[in-house]
């Protein structure tokens, strides 16, 4: 069921939740508009694809490095990044990441950001990228939305 959320307020909640979570080896910064940004979203499904993108990010990192993430609107849209200082991923995977059963993990079935995919594309009527890469300095993910008044 869609909500009428304010998204810096439930992006933030999401990531500080996950923050009392993870390593002090983490560096976690978050950066978004003063004022409420509201949008039509699931506020589950919202809170499940930034932790899923969190947690991608601090497995790329292997649990040491900055995470920030980074709120903006942009006109009609809103665009949150989520940027890490991790491995990095290959352009010609760019795609590849998002295809069920894709994994760079050991353990790992490859369904979270299939998954993601499909709740932000689908379900919200965003989108999601991969931002920039560099092998062995880090990425950035995007996923933006346009706003619906």
């Amino acid at each position: 069921v869609l909500e009428r959320i304010n998204i810096v307020k439930e992006t933030e909640d999401a990531l500080f939740y996950l923050k009392a979570r993870f390593s002090k080896q983490v560096t976690f910064s978050f950066s978004g508009p003063e004022y409420p940004v509201l949008m039509s979203l699931n506020p589950g499904l919202h809170s499940w694809t930034i932790e899923n993108l969190v947690k991608n990010a601090i497995d790329a990192m292997k649990g040491k490095g900055k995470l920030a993430l980074e709120i903006e609107q942009e006109g009609d849209y809103v665009k949150i990044n989520v940027s890490d200082t991790g491995a990095g991923i290959q352009k010609n995977q760019y795609n590849t990441i998002f295809e069920p059963g894709f994994t760079t993990k050991k353990r790992g079935w490859g369904l979270g950001l299939s998954l993601t995919k499909r709740i932000v594309e689908e379900y919200h009527k965003g989108i999601i990228k991969v931002l920039n890469s560099e092998i062995g300095k880090g990425t950035t993910m995007q996923v933006s939305y346009k706003k619906s008044n």
